[in-house]
């Protein structure tokens, strides 16, 4: 789905359609699949449901995984769509160390568990 860009980013190209929902969202089993291939560090138990960065048109975005996506599409809030949309779309895949980064900015901690 993604493959190495730079240093920092992957890209891959997704379905990109505004939706009325609050927040960035992908399939759940797409985001889950991400998070293992591109974020897991694999010792112990990691979560799959951190949320992704994707830079979309020049903004980045956390996204979550939701069930009701299909497949190979990123549904994004209408406030962040363009009059372009729905279209196909390069997007960058924050790495993971990037990825936290970005989202600790935003206020975003990671789950620690005990």
């Amino acid at each position: 789905m993604f493959e190495r860009f730079s240093s920092g980013y992957y890209l891959g190209e997704l379905y990109v359609e505004p939706h009325d929902g609050d927040r960035a969202v992908i399939q759940r089993a797409d985001h889950e699949h991400v998070n293992e291939q591109l974020y897991a560090v694999g010792h112990g138990v990691e979560r799959l449901d951190a949320p992704l960065v994707m830079k979309v048109d020049g903004s980045h975005i956390p996204v979550a995984g939701d069930d009701e996506v299909p497949s190979g599409t990123l549904a994004i809030p209408r406030s962040l769509a363009d009059d372009a949309l729905p279209d196909r779309r390069n997007v960058l895949l924050a790495d993971a160390d990037r990825a936290e980064t970005l989202l600790r900015w935003e206020g975003w901690e990671p789950h620690v568990n005990a």
